[in-house]
């Protein structure tokens, strides 16, 4: 696959620099992949009701951590990406020329030098720095909280699982829920780097299922992965994966879906790893085609924009 197809226009005023004042009150636009490939324009708390009988809904529940550090002299940034062992961390350093390893800037002392931007970093007790917002938000954040799940317990993302920030407590109540965790680190969001998609390498993420939650998910009827990371956990232990690891699956269109029937998600940035799953599960000239719809339609894009429920 080229790159190419998976870029589009965004006028600027989508980008959500916010949440929407309640969760559930997020727009969702509904497509079914079958029949007769109706779209419908709902409103987030509707999702209950479309979601057909003997659906289980699988969540991602990681914890963001503050993860990110702002270092003076140079002044730049820390960015914790994964917890390596008690207090070493893989971390983005910026501007990572002119730091230098063996020295501590702040609270952060840098260890090695990966490549790429990339540190093995030390850091004092639990990481206190900022909430890690993607670069595309430039507003400030009243309530931290509001960049995690309800439903998130297991800290270790360096970014939100973002299909589940739509979900309130009476949202989940009306629907038979399990849960995964996979720490976001770099792969969700480091665009590609490659003009063809294949190319592009997975650094992998770490990932947990509990075995009783694993055997509800095979033994569902269907099943509603909430957000791609969800998504990539279920499709890894599909084929044969431990219930705890890495993962680095890459899902490109022509993937074959084991345990995935539905999909909730957010609309995603060009270029990125996250779209061309979502085109492997819808097709990539629909994927397209609902995505211009959506601007169209003028929904709010990205993390703290709206949701897709793919029937």
């Amino acid at each position: 696959m080229d790159a190419r197809e998976l870029d589009y226009d965004l006028p600027p005023e989508l980008i959500a620099q916010h949440p929407v004042e309640r969760r559930d009150q997020s727009r969702l636009l509904v497509y079914s992949r079958t029949g007769s490939g109706e779209v419908r324009h709902l409103a987030f708390r509707d999702l209950p009701g479309e979601l057909p009988s003997g659906t289980l809904t699988v969540v991602n529940d990681s914890r963001v951590v503050p993860a990110r550090i702002p270092i003076e002299a140079p002044r730049g940034e820390v960015l914790l990406l994964e917890r390596i062992a008690d207090g070493v961390w893989e971390a983005l350093a910026r501007p990572t020329r002119r730091l230098q390893a063996g020295r501590r800037y702040g609270p952060v002392e840098l260890l090695e030098r990966l490549g790429e931007g990339r540190w093995r970093v030390r850091v004092d007790g639990e990481p206190n720095g900022c909430t890690p917002l993607p670069p595309y938000i430039t507003e400030s954040l009243a309530d931290p909280e509001r960049y995690q799940t309800v439903y998130a317990r297991a800290p270790g993302s360096a970014a939100a699982p973002t299909a589940g920030l739509h979900f309130t407590a009476e949202v989940l109540a009306a629907l038979d829920v399990e849960r995964v965790t996979l720490h976001i680190g770099l792969d969700t969001f480091r665009p590609l780097q490659t003009e063809r998609v294949e190319a592009h390498t997975i650094h992998g993420e770490r990932y947990e299922v509990h075995a009783g939650a694993w055997r509800r998910i095979q033994a569902a009827e269907r099943v509603l992965a909430v957000g791609t990371t969800t998504a990539r956990v279920l499709e890894t232990l599909a084929r044969g994966g431990p219930p705890a690891g890495r993962t680095e699956l890459f899902i490109t269109p022509g993937f074959d879906f084991h345990r995935v029937d539905h999909l909730l998600t957010n609309f995603h940035l060009p270029r990125s790893t996250l779209l061309a799953m979502v085109m492997a599960f819808t097709g990539i000239e629909e994927t397209r085609r609902l995505y211009q719809l959506a601007i169209d339609e003028r929904y709010r894009f990205y993390s703290f924009g709206d949701a897709m429920l793919i029937l």
